[in-house]
């Protein structure tokens, strides 16, 4: 993972917004995030090349062993070429391995995830990079106390390939979509229907607009559905599940997806306290955490499950 060096707390925001720390944490569970540095160095790409050299690394692989670079994100560094492209330009890559951007919102890594294992198991790739890089705080009104306090910065990524007997795998994986809640969380502005012009920055339309309410009870529906569905494809009962690695957007979320689950106490891994939404970066900065501290150990039955604006949901069971 890679995470922006700038630490922005509660306490920064109250300065602006004008509301207590508490109220941020009561309603969000978030203490602080993460912010990317404007002056270079922390864009997107730059995020996501930090995170895969650590990923490649852990994997013993180099650049050139890589046959696909799969990258979520909503916050490109331009709208062309595709991001997933400059990182394999800034990694070095020299095999024209194919490069290709997910826009899946905060779902994109998990879509990743299971467009990577599809790749792997039916021959068209050995190794496939999946990387979440994004940088949100570009893309909210500072003075908007909806959004402002919960999104961040920050990237993760993995490898995944061919294995042998005794290896991780991935069981089941599945994804979903529900275009008729598309206008509950979105950003207007910069694309072929509203172009920008002054009068569309004037008026904010680059910033994202969300619908929280109805937003926390689509999430909380599409979490547990979504995780629901990925298990009876494998044939596994919530019960078996080591740990659920979910999309991070909002503690009240998670906890509610817990009670509908019916999760066993202890198994979610949490960490929005320390970063906040940064969207398609989510689970894999809590999947690399929980591996790296122990929590999530080899043989271990990994359930990473999300939602994010489109609507889409994602969820893939995985045995570490």
């Amino acid at each position: 993972m890679y995470l922006p060096r700038e630490v922005r707390t509660n306490a920064d925001l109250r300065e602006t917004l004008g509301i207590d720390d508490d109220w941020i944490l009561e309603r969000t569970g978030i203490r602080e995030r993460r912010v990317c540095s404007l002056e270079g160095g922390e864009w997107p790409s730059d995020m996501a090349c930090h995170a895969a050299r650590d990923a490649l690394g852990a994997a013993g692989l180099g650049p050139d062993d890589l046959d696909m670079i799969l990258l979520a994100t909503v916050t490109p560094d331009q709208r062309l070429p595709s991001t997933a492209c400059i990182v394999q330009r800034k990694l070095g890559a020299a095999n024209r391995c194919a490069a290709l951007d997910i826009v899946a919102a905060c779902s994109g890594f998990v879509y990743g995830v299971a467009i990577a294992d599809s790749l792997i198991k039916t021959g068209l790739a050995g190794n496939v990079l999946v990387v979440g890089s994004e940088l949100l705080t570009q893309e909210i009104d500072q003075g908007d106390r909806n959004t402002c306090v919960l999104f961040g910065d920050g990237c993760g990524a993995c490898v995944l390939g061919r294995g042998g007997d005794g290896d991780g795998d991935v069981l089941a994986s599945h994804l979903n979509a529900e275009g008729a809640g598309a206008g509950l969380i979105a950003i207007p502005a910069g694309g072929a229907v509203q172009p920008i012009t002054r009068e569309v920055l004037d008026a904010g339309g680059q910033y994202m607009t969300m619908q929280g309410r109805e937003m926390f009870k689509a999430a909380t529906r599409t979490l547990a559905e979504t995780a629901r569905a990925v298990l009876e494809k494998a044939g596994v009962g919530v019960g078996d599940v080591d740990w659920v690695v979910p999309h991070q957007a909002n503690r009240r979320i998670l906890e509610a997806t817990e009670r509908l689950l019916g999760l066993p106490p202890g198994r979610m891994v949490v960490n929005i306290d320390r970063y906040g939404n940064t969207s398609s970066a989510t689970v894999p900065i809590a999947l690399h955490e929980a591996v790296s501290d122990g929590r999530i150990k080899r043989g271990d039955l990994v359930l990473l499950v999300a939602f994010g604006a489109g609507l889409t949901g994602g969820a893939a069971l995985l045995r570490y």
